[in-house]
């Protein structure tokens, strides 16, 4: 495994910010962090790049003990912080000479891999650009190629598409799922469809702890989470629908006299049942699906948030 933390915490005065977190990501795998704000994913990610030493438990990154041999962790680690602390003063160039220097990079490699980061973010054409003269999203994209330019084997990255648009976003979108296919990348994001379209597994946390390691399918079975049943209909009002569908748990209903629209929570088999029921009725169905349980359901039931 590439990343291995064993009953990780971290205590601030009285508080514990992290507390016992256990979880491992190997190479190839995008892993999604997820918790509501003040969860412990930041304070977790901090000690697994070595700027906050645990208080207690372990944790070792690219084979690196996080605690005995920070430097040599630090050095296997691409990191993406939300807020990306960039000189303004300084030029895409000179930023990007810095680092290759740090790591030891030759011209030839600086010149070759930031050519081509550079592109993939974006940001072609940029290098003798002030920084302070960027938006926020090529701020981002910049702290990202950044820290992919070493080429480190684990690339943690927090809120990656924060303030990008729509076309921005596909193309980092693009770039971490490519990652994942060679280095192991912890993702931690506030959007739900962006961890659900890049992770299989996933560690949710709430108050400083880990409440689930596992994959959408497992937490949906774990949590007995049923799909929903989209029924919409033409020729049956909402009432009428509603009382075919006396004793299921209905989530929404829309509609008027011309037809409706009805949400179930629902184990898919009952579909076939409810379609010869509208029929029978003399109702027209128009569409008739099932939708899986998506991370948003799962996250909130297992976070305990509010969708409001």
């Amino acid at each position: 495994m590439t990343i291995v933390a064993r009953r990780l915490s971290r205590r601030f005065g009285e508080r514990d910010a992290v507390e016992g977190l256990t979880f491992e990501a190997d190479r190839g795998e995008v892993l999604g962090l997820l918790g509501p704000n003040g969860a412990g994913k930041t304070t977790t990610m901090r000690m697994l790049v070595t700027t906050l030493t645990p208080s207690a438990g372990t944790a070792q990154v690219a084979g690196f003990d996080v605690r005995t041999s920070p430097l040599r962790a630090r050095g296997r680690v691409g990191y993406l912080p939300e807020e990306v602390p960039l000189p303004r003063e300084a030029r895409v160039c000179e930023l990007v000479r810095f680092v290759a220097d740090a790591h030891g990079l030759s011209r030839t490699e600086r010149q070759a891999t930031a050519g081509d980061l550079l592109a993939r973010v974006g940001l072609a054409g940029s290098e003798r650009r002030l920084v302070g003269t960027l938006s926020r999203g090529q701020r981002q994209r910049l702290g990202l190629a950044l820290a992919l330019l070493p080429d480190p084997p684990v690339v943690i990255v927090d809120e990656p598409t924060a303030g990008l648009d729509p076309e921005q976003v596909a193309a980092v979108r693009a770039l971490i799922r490519e990652l994942g296919e060679r280095k192991t990348v912890l993702l931690s994001s506030h959007q739900l469809g962006e961890v659900e379209a890049l992770c299989r597994r996933v560690v949710v946390m709430r108050a400083g702890r880990r409440v689930a390691f596992e994959t959408r399918d497992e937490l949906a079975r774990r949590l007995k989470t049923l799909p929903r049943v989209v029924v919409r209909v033409e020729a049956l009002d909402r009432d009428r629908l509603m009382q075919l569908a006396r004793g299921l748990d209905v989530e929404a209903t829309d509609g008027g006299p011309a037809g409706a629209t009805l949400v179930l929570r629902a184990d898919p088999n009952v579909a076939p049942a409810i379609a010869s029921a509208v029929i029978e009725a003399g109702g027209r169905l128009l569409e008739l699906r099932v939708e899986e349980p998506t991370l948003e359901d799962l996250f909130f039931q297992l976070a305990g948030g509010d969708r409001r």
